[in-house]
């Protein structure tokens, strides 16, 4: 699959819609720009880790198991890969 975007002149470009949805990425993710031994670059989505959280909830907040349910069913919405398995 090749495909191709415009450079605009503020150098930004807009990924076409098959990338996208190969990636399965959308408004607001994130890509990286990986350089290769080659020389070439691979584009690849960035998935979201724990670190990434820190200072999510601040000091003294109180949250319920209806606010941490709901994180997990927005995860779930957008794709993410979670397991009610705790253990």
């Amino acid at each position: 699959m090749a495909e191709s975007a415009k450079i605009t002149s503020k150098n930004q470009i807009t990924l076409p819609a098959r990338v996208r949805k190969t990636l399965g990425i959308g408004v607001g993710d994130k890509v990286d720009f990986v350089a290769t031994a080659n020389g070439t670059f691979e584009l690849r989505s960035r998935k979201e880790t724990l670190a990434g959280l820190r200072g999510a909830i601040k000091p003294g907040q109180t949250i319920s198991d209806g606010d941490i349910d709901g994180w997990i069913q927005d995860a779930r919405s957008a794709g993410g890969k979670v397991s009610d398995d705790w253990n």
